[in-house]
């Protein structure tokens, strides 16, 4: 029998691709849309964030969600500097959520607040992300529009405590593996990542209306 790490990388798959391929990504990082787009695009991770990091002390004990917080993954304070960067020191002045970001970051905010299980799904869905995927929008990034290498802009797809990314998903793997729910449970687990995937692609289909490329 799979284990459920691979459960919930199989069972994921087919909305992972559809958020990787979407047209406003595809758009972003083949370099026709200029950094305004990328600015609004990490705009909105901070709201997602905000969202997954406000509640880790409160999480840290839990049985369930409480291994899955750690420190090196944090992102908000990566993310605060790349739009200070990007937006200028008043940055938080403009911030403002798309309606698909605010019902991403109101669903992760609601698991971390009554569904340790379904904060694990969220948890997985993007730190696992980004530090995969993550790392081909970095050097994207950096290469379009000039950022300095790991530097301002581009701070939040850099895991400094994570020497090692492989080992690190390795144990991260672990970890799901070692679960302390049940069958039913862990079924729920999966069909929330599934959620997680489809509220990130509407992120993207949103930025997407705003940012259409001049037929």
């Amino acid at each position: 029998m799979d284990s459920f790490s691979t459960l919930i990388r199989t069972a994921s798959h087919e909305e992972h691709v559809e958020a990787e391929t979407s047209t406003f990504m595809s758009d972003m990082l083949g370099g026709r849309l200029g950094v305004d787009a990328f600015a609004r695009y990490t705009e909105q991770l901070w709201f997602v964030y905000e969202a997954l990091e406000t509640s880790v002390e409160r999480l840290a004990g839990d049985p369930v969600a409480g291994p899955f917080i750690r420190p090196e993954l944090m992102r908000l304070a990566s993310l605060e500097r790349d739009l200070e960067h990007l937006r200028g020191p008043g940055w938080r002045a403009s911030l403002s959520a798309l309606p698909a970001t605010r019902a991403y970051a109101d669903r992760v905010r609601e698991c971390a607040e009554r569904w340790p299980g379904g904060y694990v799904a969220h948890h997985y869905t993007r730190y696992l992300g980004d530090l995969s995927g993550g790392q081909i929008i970095r050097d994207k990034a950096e290469r379009t529009w000039g950022f300095a290498r790991k530097g301002d802009g581009v701070r939040f797809y850099v895991f400094e405590g994570i020497p090692n990314p492989a080992a690190f998903k390795r144990m991260y793997r672990g970890l799901l593996d070692a679960v302390p729910a049940d069958d039913l449970e862990k079924q729920r687990i999966i069909a929330e990542c599934k959620a997680a995937f489809a509220l990130n692609t509407g992120v993207f289909r949103a930025l997407g209306e705003e940012f259409p490329l001049s037929a």
